[in-house]
């Protein structure tokens, strides 16, 4: 885990302009070593310039400290160590300033300037203070290419070695800063993309529980409701038509059955995650939900006819009209156009569509009259279920079926998601009218 830039930021504990307390301490070490040596060198200067010699100790004392303001003013320090140039001082100044110049983030021009000055007031000196000594007869023993020899190499010493290691510590130091900032940028990246995944699967677990719910309802709805209208119907003619009531029951039955059927494989595979029980021991395991809802979309296409395992389709219609009319609605199918092949998610969906429509018309009104259109396009397959109001008030009751308004909900989800338009609401006749539009996907 890496620091970012905010919390270097407010890590900063040392006093004023230094980073840390380390640093203060390095850099007021280094500022009293440099007094002092400036103190010590302003002796023979206080006595070569006539000066009280406090004076000149003083004066050393003062410039050598100014090291002190090394990492705020830089520039100021190389400036102070190459007016004391002359007077030989600040020898230890001059090094250390010129390394924290060349390091900090000046511009390379502004660097070059101040090493040049210094260079050459080195130069100068060294030439000056060397060939004094020629003259005095200190140096008598060596020739005259000495004093230009030891002035270069002096100066050269002096100048070179500090700027060379300033620039690669700072180049150095930008390059770890850089590195941090990147390695910083890609964990924020890496976070946000963390983030987003998270967002994605949570969206994804709830379209899936959305699915599995709208499949589950497809699934039971509309034979638990046929089948407490059957129930409803045999309660009424049991004892005026036996035949009629034996026929009735037979149908409650064999919708219950399937219903168990389509119910018992869904639970079985959120038991086991493989679709079954496994046996007589019942393992409770981590199932996913896309299994669940494949599961029930595999159940909900078993619902029309179980012996071929085929999926419900526009074909179907007749048959699912016909169970609508044996319940007792007085329901008819108009088709417009040819059919031709459609994918059978475009099928499925219109199927859907048609079934729960004529749910709604089982619970809400009981006894209406229906209408069901199909017409083929040649770019979409439109859909219209038109039910009026029901013969007697109290028609749509008589059954007692709960409603979770999910019905509605389903059907436009499922419409919406093909690209479809979906649309559904009241009659001026007082019914309810359910209309799909679903673009013709060719299989």
């Amino acid at each position: 885990m890496t620091t970012t830039g905010e919390e270097r930021a407010t890590a900063l504990t040392g006093p004023w302009w230094w980073a840390r307390w380390r640093s203060a301490v390095l850099d007021g070490t280094l500022a009293l070593v440099s007094a002092v040596e400036c103190a010590i060198e302003g002796y023979p200067f206080a006595d070569a310039a006539g000066v009280p010699v406090p004076a000149g100790m003083v004066f050393g004392a003062l410039a050598g400290s100014v090291l002190l303001f090394r990492r705020r003013w830089p520039i100021a320090v190389v400036l102070v160590s190459i007016a004391i140039t002359p007077a030989q001082m600040g020898f230890l100044m001059g090094l250390v300033g010129l390394y924290t110049l060349a390091a900090s983030e000046m511009p390379r021009r502004i660097i070059g300037a101040l090493a040049g000055m210094s260079l050459v007031g080195t130069l100068i000196v060294t030439y000056v203070r060397a060939h004094q000594g020629m003259v005095r007869g200190d140096l008598s023993m060596v020739g005259d290419w000495f004093v230009p020899f030891v002035s270069i190499t002096t100066s050269l010493g002096m100048t070179a070695p500090p700027i060379l290691l300033g620039l690669y510590v700072g180049a150095r130091r930008r390059l770890m800063e850089s590195l941090r900032e990147r390695a910083d940028s890609l964990e924020r990246e890496l976070q946000l993309l963390a983030e987003r995944a998270e967002e994605r699967a949570e969206w994804a677990r709830n379209e899936e529980r959305t699915r599995i719910a709208r499949e589950m309802h497809d699934v039971v709805a509309h034979r638990v409701s046929l089948m407490v209208v059957h129930a409803a119907a045999l309660q009424a003619v049991a004892r005026k038509d036996p035949e009629k009531a034996v026929k009735n029951a037979s149908l409650v039955g064999d919708m219950g059955r399937q219903a168990l059927t389509e119910l018992r494989e869904m639970l079985g595979v959120l038991r086991t995650g493989e679709g079954g029980y496994g046996g007589s021991s019942v393992r409770m395991q981590t199932v996913p939900l896309a299994a669940v809802g494949v599961a029930a979309a595999a159940a909900a296409s078993r619902a029309v006819d179980e012996e071929t395992g085929d999926g419900p389709c526009l074909d179907d219609l007749q048959e699912l009209v016909g169970q609508s009319a044996a319940a007792g609605m007085v329901v008819d199918l108009f088709v417009e156009g040819d059919a031709r092949g459609y994918a059978a998610l475009v099928e499925q969906t219109a199927y859907r569509v048609v079934q729960e429509a004529l749910t709604n018309v089982h619970k809400h009104a009981a006894g209406a009259k229906t209408r069901v259109r199909v017409a083929h396009r040649g770019a979409e397959i439109a859909m219209q279920v038109e039910n009026g109001p029901p013969p007697e008030p109290g028609a749509a009751s008589d059954a007692r079926l709960p409603s979770g308004g999910n019905g509605l909900v389903g059907m436009k989800e499922r419409v919406l998601g093909l690209g479809g338009v979906f649309v559904s609401g009241p009659t001026d006749a007082g019914g309810f009218r359910v209309s799909a539009v679903i673009p013709a996907e060719a299989a």
